[in-house]
């Protein structure tokens, strides 16, 4: 996996990774909360082979992105189109998992032109959403996080520095899967906490430091998307799974409502992590269907 910075006309950078092949189509992915726009290595291998130019981007206050005070969700198409200029322009597809995943649903929304196909994992819903119980079905920590983010960043910051450094010591450590799995237990699915599996992440090994200084930056709730639901006029494919604990399928259930135009699958036996571990390169497949 490489890695550059890309200066935009505002003077903002955008810290942008990339792996797959170098001269492939390009697919852009959209990170989760709190993480960055670093590449699963099964990623890139399944890119390579299908070639497919990946590329993953740290959004504005995470890692080694500026900052842009008042951002909103719509905000990323434009970042999104300066990436791929700064890599060459052409065609390119877009998929999102968790708190990327309605970044993507924004470029297939209001992308000009260039953009061919899109792809939305474990979508949040809009919080406050009409006809939404939003966190019912979520685990015990997503809902303690959720509410504690509501109160401000004085009651949210406390929270999120005990997290993150606890999975950071416990990830650092050979063999730490199942460390790992405790930590989150309050978020996982029963069959995933119970086999004590994680996804394979490059960067596992990332200081405790700097986990808490991306995890400190999370989104926050109340983020405006700045787009309408409706009919996209980009090819959109909508995936969920039934066992998520942090994205619950009511989410899914109503995006799917909300969005006609959508091809929408629901994998019965997969949850949040899960979804993330095995179903990317059925998203990838997809999405070069539209090249």
């Amino acid at each position: 996996m490489s890695a550059r910075s890309v200066e935009l006309p505002d003077g903002r950078r955008l810290a942008v990774h990339e792996g797959g092949d170098p001269t492939g189509r390009i697919v852009v992915y959209h990170h989760g909360t709190p993480s960055d726009g670093s590449l699963y290595r099964p990623w890139i291998e399944d890119a390579k082979r299908r070639g497919i130019r990946l590329v993953g981007y740290d959004r504005p206050g995470y890692g080694g992105s500026t900052r842009r005070p008042g951002r909103r969700v719509v905000d990323a198409v434009r970042d999104v189109e300066a990436i791929v200029e700064a890599l060459g322009g052409g065609p390119y597809a877009t998929w999102g998992v968790s708190g990327g995943a309605p970044h993507a649903l924004a470029c297939a929304a209001a992308s000009a032109d260039g953009l061919v196909a899109a792809a939305s994992l474990a979508a949040p819903a809009p919080y406050g959403a009409e006809g939404l119980d939003w966190l019912d079905g979520m685990g015990d920590a997503n809902v303690a996080e959720f509410g504690a983010s509501l109160e401000g960043e004085s009651k949210l910051r406390p929270l999120l520095d005990r997290v993150p450094g606890g999975i950071a010591r416990r990830g650092a450590r050979a063999h730490a899967g199942r460390d790992v799995v405790g930590a989150l237990r309050g978020r996982l699915c029963g069959r995933l906490g119970r086999a004590g599996r994680v996804p394979p992440r490059d960067d596992q090994r990332r200081s405790r430091a700097e986990r808490r200084r991306v995890a400190r930056r999370r989104s926050r709730l109340r983020r405006r998307p700045g787009f309408e639901l409706g009919e996209l006029p980009t090819p959109t494919l909508l995936l969920q799974g039934q066992q998520d604990l942090m994205v619950p399928p009511a989410h899914f259930r109503w995006l799917e409502g909300r969005l006609p135009s959508v091809e929408a699958r629901f994998a019965d036996n997969e949850g949040h992590l899960t979804l993330i571990e095995r179903v990317i390169p059925a998203v990838h497949e997809w999405l070069l269907r539209f090249f």
